[in-house]
């Protein structure tokens, strides 16, 4: 609802330059990715119902308080905010999908879990763009009540998962996963993804603006891409699951992200760009699911919220990177007059990142 409104908003309506936008965004995602070790850890320790519940609180205010900034600094401070809040639920929430789940229906859950969010983003950012004709400060507010709600549904309805009789030794555990060779390298590929994946919420939602001529086409870009999600999501990991393992499908996810990316940068019309957007999307749901399926696969689950959270760290750097560069890339490219530029770069780092996880281990050596 809120978040792919954002570049858009604080670019055309503020008049911050997209190099701006594109720190505080990369504030946000690197906060957010970079302290989940410390969640992760919390959760080890004092389990994950509590910190989900602190954390979801914390984003609810950080989405109240961007209604009011006005300026840069305002901007940073709000998504701060926000980014503090996603790092005490992220690896939590993570951390208690592989506790409920296992190796035979985690994929399912993933698959399920993300055809809940793709339903979600379908709507959401149509009640962004419905909302933002009354006033930004709707759309913060309605998603900050989304969190606070959210409070409810898991102090109400999430299991109690008690945290360990005997606390583990959190930095120790933070040696364990830094010192796992095979994890820390599916960490470091994923940077690359991530630095590619982002630009959905920053470069793409302003490419959109552009070709369109308007806020619609945001909205209309987000919708498809979560309706695909909706109607792709259960029925093609179901076909592909059986014939292809967890490691092979992200591959295919992320080279499919890499041509749409690639291909951007040569579309002169909106049509050509929903093309773009669909076959980028459909990667996306091939990627989402493998990568968080091969991430649990991947982790020692004596340490598992810290390993969730030590994960993270790729889409703190890959993301926190890709919404620098991204907003650097666009505007040097409109500068320069070199429209290709940020789409090839983007898809360069995709297609170095597949072949990597071409050569990934599948899952831990003593499973």
């Amino acid at each position: 609802m809120l978040m792919p409104l954002v570049a858009v908003h604080f670019v055309k309506n503020v008049g911050l330059g997209v190099a701006a936008v594109g720190l505080a965004l990369a504030l946000r995602q690197v906060m957010q990715q970079g302290l989940a070790i410390g969640g992760g850890m919390l959760a080890d320790r004092y389990g994950v119902k509590t910190m989900m519940c602190i954390g979801v609180l914390l984003r609810a205010v950080g989405f109240s308080a961007l209604a009011f900034a006005g300026d840069l600094p305002l901007l940073l401070v709000a998504m701060a905010l926000s980014a503090l809040g996603g790092a005490l639920f992220e690896a939590p929430y993570q951390a208690a999908i592989a506790a409920l789940t296992d190796e035979d229906d985690r994929p399912r859950y993933y698959a399920l879990s993300n055809w809940v969010s793709g339903v979600a983003t379908t709507v959401g950012p149509l009640i962004g763009v419905a909302l933002l004709r009354f006033d930004f400060q709707w759309v913060c507010h309605a998603a900050a009540a989304c969190f606070a709600l959210n409070f409810l549904i898991v102090w109400r309805g999430l299991p109690a998962l008690p945290a360990p009789a005997k606390p583990p030794s959190m930095l120790g555990n933070v040696a364990i996963a830094v010192r796992d060779r095979p994890f820390m390298q599916l960490v470091l590929l994923l940077m690359l993804y991530w630095c590619m994946a982002v630009q959905l919420n920053l470069s793409f939602p302003l490419l959109a603006e552009r070709l369109s001529g308007g806020m619609d086409g945001v909205g209309i870009m987000f919708a498809l891409s979560a309706a695909l999600t909706v109607v792709l999501q259960v029925p093609l990991l179901r076909v592909l699951t059986p014939r292809m393992t967890p490691g092979r499908i992200l591959v295919a996810g992320v080279l499919l992200m890499s041509a749409s990316t690639a291909v951007l940068g040569f579309v002169g019309g909106f049509a050509g760009f929903l093309a773009c957007i669909a076959l980028f999307s459909i990667g996306a749901i091939l990627t989402r699911p493998t990568q968080q399926t091969l991430i649990a696969s991947l982790s020692n689950k004596a340490a598992l919220g810290t390993y969730l959270g030590v994960s993270s760290i790729s889409l703190a750097i890959g993301g926190g990177v890709g919404n620098v560069a991204g907003g650097w890339l666009v505007d040097l490219a409109a500068a320069r007059d070199w429209p290709h530029l940020p789409w090839l770069v983007f898809a360069s780092l995709g297609v170095l990142c597949a072949l990597g996880l071409w050569r990934q281990p599948q899952s831990r050596p003593d499973t």
